[in-house]
């Protein structure tokens, strides 16, 4: 569904990410961890083609998104960690300019979508007002609602539920399952640990733009048992370890 292969992003003569590959199946989540500045945001800007790859391929759905954008392009959803919206227009009104960009003619299913999404996100009663008078986490559940509109094979979330509170941040969690279950490929970025260690069935761990481990929360457990039993304490250990050497 999602294929990196050998993925290289360099800025002048910084090499913000490193020769990485991974593959997330249909159904999947990743979890994408790393600290501030490790490559997690320049991957993902990589794979849904706002930056174009120093080298490396990237696949979504077979469809290179270098050479084939507008049919990869179809197949995603992306939550970006600082979302542009339009202030002078209703979440309501944006959702459906987003559904027109989308869909050639919208129908009862495209209303119906809609009005799901805002009731699970919890935005029903601030729909009609305007996209200008929202909170931090209003602005960035109504962007997950415009990503999962077209209900997409692949998704892309850079740090989701910042600026959530806890109610919300459940309420986005068990949505982003639920599209895995229904066979989406999520690509899930976080530097909240605790959330990755329950939701993600894989994890990747990323340090100055190399990918350092990959695997399930239970095997990277059993990898490195012998520094812990949390994923903070596996992923100190690994990112940690790599700086002092």
């Amino acid at each position: 569904m999602l294929e990196v292969n050998n993925l290289v992003k360099n800025y002048g003569k910084k090499e913000a990410v490193k020769n990485i590959s991974f593959k997330i199946k249909p159904g999947e989540i990743y979890g994408f961890l790393g600290h501030n500045g490790a490559g997690k945001t320049t991957t993902i800007k990589a794979c849904t083609g706002l930056l174009k790859p120093t080298s490396g391929v990237i696949k979504i759905c077979g469809y290179d998104i270098v050479s084939q954008p507008l049919e990869a392009k179809k197949n995603f959803g992306y939550v970006p960690d600082n979302p542009y919206l339009y202030n002078k227009l209703t979440g309501r009104e944006f959702l459906n300019v987003v559904s027109d960009v989308y869909m050639k003619r919208k129908n009862n299913d495209t209303v119906r979508k809609i009005n799901s999404l805002l009731e699970e996100l919890h935005m029903t009663n601030v729909a009609d007002k305007l996209i200008g008078t929202y909170s931090h986490g209003m602005r960035r559940k109504i962007t997950l609602c415009a990503a999962l509109l077209h209900n997409p094979s692949v998704i892309f979330l850079d740090e989701p539920t910042n600026g959530l509170d806890a109610s919300s941040a459940r309420a986005a969690k068990d949505l982003f399952r639920k599209y895995a279950d229904e066979g989406s490929a999520v690509l899930f970025t976080t530097h909240v640990l605790e959330i990755a260690e329950k939701l993600c069935d894989r994890i990747g761990i990323i340090n100055h733009g190399e990918l350092l481990a990959e695997g399930s929360f239970e095997e990277l457990k059993e990898k490195y048992k012998a520094f812990g039993s949390t994923l903070e304490d596996i992923f100190l250990t690994i990112t940690e370890s790599r700086k002092e050497g």
